[in-house]
């Protein structure tokens, strides 16, 4: 299947310093990206908290950022306070430039994001298939986190499972903007969030809460950052207590509106 990912914005990043100023700012080691496959990144504020998750690729001697295009501004206007005096240009080439997200599909020259999805990137056009919640239906169930400007600066990398495996995080790479908070939570703590998937007959939408009862936390208990409508069900990714998986867990406080986990 091929969509179209209308959603998403293209960044160009090149200059002699292009590679060591991405080494800086975000939380993966771009010094290891391979050239079949992206580097899934954060982008965070100096509290370690989240403002953007950021597809990083590289191609003719150029490092690309796939990222959502309504916090496009957010991290271009905070990677040029940060690129300083340093030989860097940033290019938006997001009306130049087509991304495609496909699963289960081989197209030459397509990189590999996570188990069945890619990303394919073309200044053509091609024949897709327009139902864009069966893409994110298959983020969803690749536990692939997504942040938006409604999720911005709430979560650290924890919370959305970036540092499972080192998928988004490398805790070998050196400094960047809330390295220490991030660092701090992997050796001297547990993270009390992770990401799950639900299912819905009651309609959400990204930034929704999930609540139990039983819950002490001031906020809720979870929130969604992923949804997909299909066959008059919806699926969800939230962030989520590990302590209330076993509960009774309902959508935005109202106890009429039961939901399901999935993948506990």
């Amino acid at each position: 299947m091929i969509t179209k990912l209308a959603n998403r914005s293209l960044l160009k990043i090149s200059g002699r310093d292009a590679q060591a100023f991405l080494q800086s700012q975000f939380t993966n080691d771009i010094n290891n990206i391979d050239p079949k496959s992206l580097n899934i990144n954060a982008y965070c504020q100096h509290q370690g908290k989240v403002i953007a998750i950021v597809w990083v690729f590289m191609k003719d001697n150029a490092f690309y950022i796939s990222l959502p295009s309504d916090v496009r501004d957010i991290v271009i206007a905070k990677l040029n306070i940060f690129k300083m005096m340093s030989d860097v240009i940033i290019e938006d080439l997001s009306s130049q430039i087509n991304q495609y997200g496909l699963i289960n599909e081989n197209i030459e020259k397509s990189l590999n994001i996570v188990n069945n999805l890619s990303l394919f990137t073309t200044r053509k056009s091609i024949s897709v298939n327009n139902d864009y919640n069966l893409w994110e239906k298959g983020c969803i169930e690749n536990n692939l986190p997504e942040i938006n400007l409604k999720t911005s600066e709430i979560f650290i990398p924890q919370a959305l499972n970036l540092d499972v495996n080192e998928l988004g995080v490398s805790f070998t790479k050196g400094c960047y903007p809330g390295q220490e908070v991030v660092a701090r939570m992997h050796y001297l703590g547990n993270p009390k969030r992770r990401i799950f998937q639900f299912v819905s007959e009651f309609e959400p939408v990204i930034g929704d809460s999930i609540n139990v009862k039983d819950s002490k936390s001031l906020k809720s208990s979870g929130v969604v950052i992923r949804v997909a409508n299909i066959d008059e069900k919806y699926h969800l990714m939230a962030t989520f207590e590990i302590n209330h998986i076993n509960d009774l867990i309902y959508l935005n406080n109202d106890m009429n509106k039961p939901i399901t986990i999935v993948n506990a």
